[in-house]
């Protein structure tokens, strides 16, 4: 049915919880270690890990951010066992990336319906990702703080052509997640955030009930204006561009001056200049040649 890793460094704990899985069919891997545990789970890639919180070298809590930092391992579902009830350790538990707690002595029916629940949950969860991996789309998810779950192929491709990438995610992209999470109103609207050289675009995708959250990240598109297609497609001077802009609007000398905040003769001057370089005697002509060169993507 599953495969679950138990690590603990209590060989009776171990044998207590092997024999319980045992009868529901469970295969079982065992460590005593956080160190072994990780050189298993790097070889065999369990489907839910069992990890006992206080142990030696290692413990539970380390062990478990050191196992959700390998991109391969971070979606395999770690849920905690220890004696300790205080919310303080809890608290560690979660945010060192586990999904459950268990207390122990371990309740043998609660433990296996809470192994069930998580491995279903990330087999459905491992089953969309691999289909928007195949979509060839910039995705990736975040659980309800913002701490990351998984991210396609893609993403991590993209992430690996920005400058400083790692530093880059955790100080500017996961605070823009979580702005966005933290206001309703700006799931509906594209943010920006600068990097060094560049910028992207973040776009909220959808939310689970669970609260995980997946989002889109896109290289930001510098729309081109009008005046700025203009000057490169027809090698104008900015201000030439602009005017011509304005006369292919439908718009008079007396009103593009107005609009440039400029004089009509200065209007006039640019014109003529216009006309030299386009090969063109009058303004419609002018105009048609500006609004098939705006026409085209």
């Amino acid at each position: 049915m599953y495969t679950v890793l138990v690590v603990d460094d209590s060989p009776d704990s171990l044998s207590l919880i092997n024999d319980i899985l045992e009868k529901e069919g469970i295969s079982t891997l065992v460590a005593l270690e956080g160190g072994q545990a990780i050189t298993i789970a790097e070889q065999i890639k369990p489907d839910i890990i069992l990890l006992d919180a206080m142990m030696p070298k290692i413990d539970g809590f380390e062990t478990c951010v050191r196992l959700k930092q390998n991109r391969e391992l971070q979606h395999i579902p770690v849920i905690f066992m220890t004696g300790l009830t205080d919310s303080k350790s809890t608290l560690k538990g979660l945010n060192a990336g586990g999904v459950d707690y268990i207390v122990k002595p371990v309740n043998p029916d609660e433990l296996v319906a809470r192994i069930k629940i998580h491995a279903n949950n990330a087999q459905i969860t491992s089953s969309a990702q691999q289909a928007l991996d195949s979509m060839g789309q910039n995705l990736f998810a975040v659980n309800q703080v913002g701490e990351l779950l998984w991210a396609t192929p893609q993403t991590h491709d993209f992430l690996s052509n920005i400058p400083l990438a790692d530093d880059w995610f955790h100080e500017s992209l996961i605070p823009a997640v979580k702005h966005i999470l933290s206001h309703d109103e700006l799931k509906t609207v594209t943010q920006s955030v600068a990097y060094k050289g560049g910028g992207c675009e973040l776009a909220f995708v959808s939310q689970r009930e669970n609260g995980d959250s997946t989002f889109r990240v896109n290289h930001a598109v510098k729309v081109m204006s009008g005046e700025e297609k203009l000057k490169t497609t027809l090698n104008l001077t900015g201000r030439e561009s602009e005017v011509l802009y304005w006369l292919s609007n439908g718009k008079t000398n007396k009103e593009i001056a107005h609009i440039l905040d400029i004089g009509p003769r200065t209007v006039n001057k640019h014109l003529e200049q216009v006309f030299a370089k386009l090969g063109v005697e009058n303004r419609t002509t002018a105009a048609g040649i500006a609004i098939r060169a705006l026409a085209v993507n």
